[in-house]
């Protein structure tokens, strides 16, 4: 049974890293640098992208994206994600946990190279009604789309299945925004009901829809190349990511709630996956031995916690 434990470890650690030991080498950068970062360690973005159910919100945030046919379009046309799947997640997973743990020059830096990539991602797609659009990554509509659906994506899985967040939903979609404003997105929410009501604005203008190419990329989503073993617990996660999702973004995508109880059984699943891989990550504990190196006074570095103070509380 260890040997097995520590197979299924390794594997995991590398599906998400890509590194078998889960450090990778740009968690040495989140290491380095001079201040707390946008957030810092009493900040909602770290209770939620330190937790795991992000490994669940991953899954729903790739559901709900192919709904807007521009995104899809430029999954389509120019992701790798059949030929390297796992590339792409490793990829991803370093853009979002470089800016939630690390310093505000790296953390600009990492957006800005997801904004380079972004530059040559363009094209057209036609709509259910045969009508012929262009689409580029950068398109700020698109980078709207793209952010509040992995905000809304994490926020509901952290609310599902993890413990409450330092200041509320309202604190994390506030404090996320700045995420979204590194990558080009305009007036991100920055509330949680803006950002539920940023979402029902795509749906009710008509703009999702659901093709082939959206029928794609749910199978591959549903059924990805990972190991053998790791199946059942990703098709019960798979499962609770479905659950997770509203019901009439559900019927967009073609996708029924599992009667059986998925959420609870996700439930376990995370806590099985949390006692295999330990306590915090290899990027929070970077982070802390960096902010442990600041002056105990950081009163002109604009650190995060300053910044907190300074903000009227939630309701």
């Amino acid at each position: 049974m260890s040997r097995f434990t520590d197979s299924w470890r390794s594997h995991l650690l590398t599906t998400l890293s890509g590194s078998s030991d889960g450090r990778p080498q740009w968690v040495d950068r989140i290491e380095e640098g001079t201040d707390e970062g946008f957030f810092g360690p009493d900040s909602a973005a770290w209770a939620v992208h330190g937790g795991l159910a992000t490994m669940v919100a991953g899954i729903r945030a790739l559901l709900l994206q192919t709904l807007h046919p521009g995104a899809m379009a430029g999954v389509h046309d120019w992701s790798r994600y059949r030929e390297d799947p796992l590339g792409r997640l490793s990829g991803t997973i370093q853009w979002l946990i470089t800016v939630t743990f690390a310093d505000r020059a790296t953390a600009a830096r990492e957006s800005a190279r997801v904004g380079r990539f972004h530059e040559r991602v363009t094209g057209t797609y036609t709509d259910n009604d045969g009508r012929v659009h262009d689409y580029a990554a950068g398109d700020p509509d698109l980078l709207h789309w793209v952010h509040i659906v992995f905000t809304d994506s994490f926020l509901a899985s952290h609310l599902l299945w993890e413990a409450p967040i330092p200041g509320g939903p309202d604190a994390y979609v506030r404090e996320w925004a700045q995420a979204g404003r590194l990558v080009g997105v305009p007036d991100p929410p920055l509330s949680h009901r803006d950002l539920l009501d940023g979402l029902a604005a795509y749906r009710n203008a008509g703009v999702l829809q659901y093709d082939e190419r959206v029928a794609e990329a749910v199978r591959f989503i549903r059924n990805p190349p990972l190991r053998r073993s790791m199946m059942p617990a990703y098709r019960i996660m798979f499962a609770g990511a479905v659950a997770s999702i509203p019901r009439e973004y559900r019927a967009l995508l073609g996708l029924r709630r599992s009667p059986l109880p998925v959420v609870a059984a996700t439930g376990l699943v995370l806590r099985a996956v949390r006692g295999i891989l330990g306590g915090s990550s290899t990027s929070e504990q970077a982070a802390r031995r960096r902010i442990e190196r600041l002056p105990a006074d950081r009163s002109d570095t604009g650190s995060p916690a300053d910044d907190r103070a300074r903000r009227p509380k939630d309701n």
